[in-house]
């Protein structure tokens, strides 16, 4: 059987878009992360398809933007051509199609696995923190491509800016928000690796917050050779961030490797002086 990564290459190569041929499928489409890896897909030309319990704002510009969206829980309904289903573990065990796919031998994966897999061969700023994740990839990615350099954002929030969660780029650079949902940011592979906080969450998944710093703690490790960490300044456990190179960051405190100061507003912006 192929891996993840093999499938999406062989999807992804194709100079004339994936077609019925190269179908993806999602369960959960409307999910912010899950549906940033569609807009993925569907700008490759691939056939995008999926399954969501409610129809939301996200889901019509989806459907605008030609990917087929149904709302009833149908096996009827679903592609069965599809040669890559994603799911979003928030659809319950007995979901119908889900099973469906399961139980004839579709290669089902989580969205983790499939991000993990497209950023696998390339540059990756991946942005984590029990908060200010969103706001911080959402920045990088905009300065990179307001910039003109470009690159190709994953991101856990709308871009006013851009009106998505998603862009492409030529460039095999990507900036992607990493959750530490179900370890699910275990599966990147940075170059960059950002930490914004680590403060106590998930605890369903992790038990206790000893569990989860060690999650964050794992992933500095996965940092590429000769890679780097920027953390916020005074993280719990900061000694224990490994990287090949680590700087912090605050906002004014001048015992961080980087700082601002004299920082003022003018014409309603922050300025420095």
């Amino acid at each position: 059987m192929k891996s993840v990564a093999e499938i999406v290459g062989s999807l992804t190569s194709s100079p004339t878009g994936g077609g019925q041929e190269g179908a993806v499928y999602f369960l959960g489409i409307g999910g912010i992360g899950m549906s940033a890896l569609a807009r993925y897909f569907n700008s490759k030309g691939i056939a995008v398809s999926g399954y969501d319990k409610t129809e939301t704002t996200l889901c019509k510009q989806l459907s605008e933007e030609g990917i087929k969206i149904h709302y009833e829980d149908n096996v009827e309904l679903i592609d069965k051509n599809a040669k890559l289903v994603i799911y979003t573990p928030a659809v319950p065990k007995d979901h119908r199609e889900l099973n469906y796919y399961q139980q004839h031998n579709y290669t089902v994966v989580k969205r983790s696995d499939v991000l993990g897999a497209i950023t696998a061969s390339g540059f990756n700023i991946c942005v984590a923190g029990t908060h200010g994740k969103t706001t911080t990839s959402t920045m990088v990615a905009h300065i990179l491509r307001h910039s003109g350099y470009g690159c190709n954002a994953f991101l856990g929030g709308i871009a006013v800016n851009y009106n998505s969660n998603f862009w492409s780029s030529e460039k095999n650079v990507s900036v992607a928000e990493a959750d530490e949902y179900d370890r699910s940011f275990l599966k990147l592979s940075p170059d960059v690796a950002i930490i914004s906080s680590m403060d106590a969450d998930h605890l369903d998944i992790y038990g206790t917050a000893e569990n989860m710093e060690q999650a964050f703690i794992d992933f500095a490790a996965k940092i590429k050779p000769g890679g780097l960490l920027i953390s916020k300044h005074g993280l719990k456990r900061h000694d224990d961030l490994k990287a090949p190179h680590h700087i912090t960051y605050d906002v004014q405190n001048d015992k961080a490797d980087v700082n601002a100061y004299n920082i003022r507003i003018s014409n309603g912006s922050y300025v420095l002086m």
